[in-house]
């Protein structure tokens, strides 16, 4: 009779056994739910990256099998003057960021006033996001001919006797294609920093207002530190953007004239797509991408809000 009672199942153990029961069961359950997403993530982003990454080693052109050549895709790069002027554009291009950050925050503030109309406003500043970049590219090229309409502003203006070649100078067209990066891209991340915005408390400044505070000083001390969570988004994704770079490329200049728009990624697809040297178009992604990680990591080194 004692042993019988010895062996018998205490209850706090079985309460455990059931707790651990559901636990496994709750994990299992969460696991189910995220099978599709992972088998969605390694099929089209893991794999690709992983497969892309060997295939920078290799001599490879579609049509043959991949050739194992080490690092010589790299040091071709590197001797490739063309992809080193890409590279300085690609860093040029890091230009458009504080452009894009400081019109786009500034806009931001002024459409969080509650004024009649302003969700007009808020429509139109963002209309350049969702507008197709092939409209964009017809747009701007008419905008940018010798004929267009901002060669003639500049003449009515007396600002110009000769037409600007936008797109034709090679000494200018790398900023005409920035500058349409900036276009699209401030509606995008107004409404970032305006939903940020709308985060704050009006109760803080109407405390700063009590102790004097004027309309730069509430700026300053409340508005920017508070969004710095939302500052530091806005800085990795406009940094990344910009160092991607292609599609205005693509649409409005295919790199030229005389290949002074190159960026790294229009390069990678030039060589990748166009010349189908896959190996030599994958080496150069693959430094885009790690000049993509260390510009990211600099972002979150300085700009990652400090825990008092």
């Amino acid at each position: 009779m004692l042993s019988d009672v010895l062996k018998r199942p205490r209850r706090g153990q079985k309460v455990n056994e059931r707790i651990v029961a559901s636990r496994r069961n709750t994990a299992l359950t969460a696991y189910l739910f995220l099978a599709p997403a992972i088998v969605l993530l390694l099929v089209f982003s893991f794999w690709p990256v992983g497969f892309g990454s060997y295939i920078a080693f290799t001599k490879y052109n579609v049509i043959d099998r991949p050739e194992w050549v080490g690092l010589a895709n790299f040091r071709d790069l590197l001797s490739d003057d063309l992809f080193l002027s890409s590279l300085e554009n690609s860093a040029l291009y890091l230009l458009v960021v504080p452009a894009i950050q400081v019109i786009a925050l500034f806009l931001a503030v002024l459409v969080n006033n509650k004024l009649p109309g302003i969700k007009f406003f808020r429509a139109a500043y963002y209309l350049p996001v969702v507008t197709t970049v092939s409209v964009v590219g017809v747009i701007w090229n008419f905008m940018y001919t010798d004929d267009g309409a901002l060669n003639a502003v500049l003449r009515w203006l007396h600002l110009i006797s000769e037409p600007i070649g936008f797109l034709t100078d090679d000494r200018i067209a790398i900023f005409a294609v920035m500058f349409i990066t900036i276009w699209r891209g401030i509606g995008w991340y107004m409404v970032l920093y305006l939903a940020g915005l709308q985060g704050i408390s009006q109760d803080i400044y109407e405390a700063a207002m009590l102790d004097g505070a004027n309309a730069w000083q509430r700026f300053w001390r409340i508005t920017v530190p508070m969004l710095a969570p939302t500052i530091l988004l806005c800085s990795v994704m406009s940094v990344l953007a910009a160092v991607k770079a292609f599609e205005e490329v693509q649409v409005m200049t295919q790199g030229g004239p005389a290949q002074s728009t190159y960026t790294a990624l229009y390069y990678a697809y030039d060589f990748g797509i166009t010349q189908l040297d896959l190996g030599h178009a994958l080496a150069a992604s693959l430094i885009a991408s790690g000049f993509c990680v260390v510009l990211a990591w600099l972002n979150f080194r300085y700009l990652q809000p400090r825990q008092s």
